[in-house]
């Protein structure tokens, strides 16, 4: 494609400084809370063992034709989704491309919205396992219920979105890249730690077998397969805005072929390593597996609370999965502030402020659990799905996947087989419309 027709931007747009620093902040934004409490559920839910067969297929096929075409999408247009789709439908002389690109903005903040809550309540434990005021709390689910109420966390709440602007206030290069490239080592060293001292556990073979031993007979139900689609596309942040903007800042000499399987085997060692330690910690105590969200904020807590040196681990654990949320955070942010920057020319100090102040006010009517379990359903079967089926569309087929292939080898000392352009161009777009026709019959699968 010819720079004449290429987006023209500001010579100033930052980049990541490094091929290793964008791989870094791309697992960031992967790794998150669907790692670490929904990944061991669904792996003990459906078959144990069994479950990673189709989780892999669908990782690995998300990865290697929706993951690499955000990334492309973005770096061909050095713009985000709005610019991206205004761009794609220009080349064929359509207008109004930038009103599509306003999808993947809304379900980007509209999922930041309820994250930074959710990072207020890690941070709200962290403290409290320092301070010891959360293992000696008599009653874990009336502790998480004082916070979890209307407007129960605005303390926290504020402090996520503080500590996460701040991050954002310096930068792509600066402030994103570097706090990637500390936090999320930092995770999977820690998780480590955890995993050691988890194994050491009596009872923790049982959780182990619980997750490990295969029960075959799950593979031939349908829904085995479309709750692992939809672990898959969530876990790899996959919406048709986070990775365009990450990939927006890439220089043309990185190889994103090599980026996107990156970002595949560690966001899946992630989810497989949170659910050795979480499951198999939850049955040396004789708790419930699969008591879902509540297992971070009521039934883990508990178990720190009889494990020995409890509160030590328990902080091990907290800083962990704060690392995850903010680096996560992060990413969802970051879309709105690129959209924001690029559309109406603002710093990007003050969009930053612009979309931080937003997200703290909308989500001070999140904060009750049930609305915002009911906020996030929301984003997340109708609008995320959604924004990668465009973006799909877009880049694929608008665009062309010629076109895109070309864009996703440049960088890339390898190229893509033939097997690339039918399952980009049908398959991956396919598979975005059955996350969202499934997440609505099913109230959600990811």
């Amino acid at each position: 494609m010819s720079e004449d027709n290429k987006v023209k931007n500001n010579d100033t747009r930052d980049t990541f400084s490094s091929k290793a620093g964008f791989i870094i902040a791309c697992i960031g934004s992967a790794v998150g809370m669907g790692n670490i409490w929904l990944f061991p559920y669904r792996l003990g839910q459906f078959g144990g063992a069994a479950f990673l067969i189709p989780y892999i297929i669908f990782v690995i096929l998300l990865g290697c034709t929706g993951l690499m075409g955000e990334f492309a999408f973005g770096r061909m247009t050095q713009t985000g989704p709005i610019g991206s789709f205004k761009f794609a439908l220009e080349t064929k002389n359509k207008k109004w491309g930038g009103i599509f690109g306003i999808i993947p903005v809304l379900g980007a903040f509209g999922i930041a919205v309820g994250y930074a809550v959710v990072v207020g309540w890690f941070i709200k434990f962290l403290l409290g396992s320092i301070t010891g005021e959360m293992l000696n709390a008599t009653d874990s689910a009336a502790y998480f219920g004082s916070i979890a109420g209307p407007f129960g966390s605005v303390i926290w709440h504020f402090i996520a979105l503080f500590i996460t602007a701040i991050v954002l206030l310096l930068g792509v290069s600066k402030g994103i890249e570097k706090v990637n490239k500390f936090m999320m080592p930092a995770f999977y060293i820690l998780f480590l730690i955890l995993l050691i001292r988890v194994l050491m556990l009596d009872g923790a073979s049982e959780g182990l077998l619980y997750l490990c031993i295969p029960k075959w007979e799950v593979l031939s139900q349908p829904k085995t397969w479309i709750y692992a689609l939809g672990q898959a596309f969530f876990s790899l942040s996959l919406a048709g805005s986070g990775m365009i903007v990450y990939g927006s800042y890439l220089k043309r000499d990185i190889d994103i072929l090599s980026s996107a399987k990156n970002t595949v085997v560690f966001d899946t060692l992630a989810a497989i390593t949170a659910g050795l330690v979480i499951i198999p910690a939850v049955f040396a105590f004789n708790l419930d597996p699969t008591a879902g969200p509540p297992l971070l904020f009521i039934t883990l807590p508990s178990v720190f609370k009889l494990m020995p040196l409890g509160g030590v681990f328990a902080v091990v654990f907290f800083i962990s999965v704060l690392f995850a949320s903010i680096t996560s955070l992060m990413n969802l942010l970051e879309v709105p502030i690129e959209a924001i920057q690029s559309n109406f020319k603002l710093e990007r100090r003050l969009s930053v402020i612009l979309v931080c102040v937003a997200a703290f006010l909308v989500g001070l009517f999140v904060e009750n659990g049930d609305i915002l379990g009911s906020w996030m359903d929301f984003v997340s079967i109708y609008i995320i799905p959604l924004g990668a089926f465009i973006s799909g569309v877009m880049f694929f087929w608008i665009i062309g996947i010629d076109k895109a292939k070309a864009e996703i080898e440049t960088g890339s000392k390898k190229v893509l087989g033939s097997w690339f352009k039918p399952m980009a161009k049908y398959v991956f777009v396919l598979l975005t419309v059955t996350v969202f026709i499934a997440g609505i019959l099913l109230g959600g699968i990811g």
